[in-house]
């Protein structure tokens, strides 16, 4: 039964959310937290499976709080959402960037944000790969990354460069496993290599990650001819 972390400083938003969730049969208990510094104590003690997150909150904004729970190396790491009252593509990309999961409005009408909720369990992504790609657009132009981090995808063998790639082109597991002519759980095996090295936390961060480095690109993905097959 999933575990669920509500985030907002704002009372009736909060406890609306929570008592939409709480009538939802098969999801595990639904605690919150109303600032970012009760949602890093939140996830430490409860251990969510699923945080939704206000972006703007007092003492610690959401992204903030994200990046310090996600850095808390807790096993399995929750899948963080985060709301906001408007469409706004920086927060959107910067939410991803952090490791976050996806984006909801707090206006969505109930049933999409309980099936919002039930996606983001099961799926690692909530922001349509068409979506992504505009925000790649407007934000990945010029690479972000440090040498360090752009240094890092050295790590990766051929395979698991391909693997991002396709990740990066918004195709599920089984689609790239077509492509590559491989099982999925083999696609799998080598896409938690890739999380792994690159110390990434969802799936939409690797899509970030992809287009900040070169790995891939809009119109186009190159794979680094240099990389080992293995």
């Amino acid at each position: 039964m999933a575990r669920i972390l509500v985030v907002d400083d704002q009372h009736l938003i909060r406890s609306g959310i929570v008592t939409l969730l709480r009538t939802v049969e098969g999801l595990g208990p639904v605690v919150e937290a109303s600032d970012g510094v009760e949602a890093v104590a939140a996830a430490r003690e409860h251990r969510p499976d699923l945080i939704l997150m206000d972006i703007k909150m007092p003492r610690l904004s959401g992204l903030a709080a994200a990046e310090r729970i996600l850095a808390l190396g807790l096993d399995p790491a929750p899948r963080i959402v985060v709301l906001t009252t408007f469409d706004d593509d920086e927060f959107v990309y910067a939410a991803l960037r952090a490791g976050c999961s996806g984006f909801l409005l707090k206006d969505m009408p109930p049933q999409q944000l309980l099936s919002a909720v039930t996606a983001t369990l099961s799926a690692d992504l909530l922001v349509a790969p068409a979506h992504v790609r505009r925000l790649i657009e407007r934000h990945a132009v010029h690479p972000q990354r440090s040498r360090t981090e752009t240094d890092s995808t050295s790590l990766l063998t051929g395979r698991e460069v391909e693997v991002l790639g396709f990740v990066a082109e918004g195709l599920a597991n089984e689609e790239i496993a077509g492509h590559m002519c491989v099982s999925e759980s083999t696609v799998k095996t080598h896409l938690h290599r890739v999380m792994t090295k690159l110390n990434l936390h969802s799936r939409a961060q690797a899509v970030v990650f992809a287009y900040e480095t070169g790995i891939a690109q809009v119109g186009g993905r190159p794979v680094r001819p240099d990389a080992p097959d293995a």
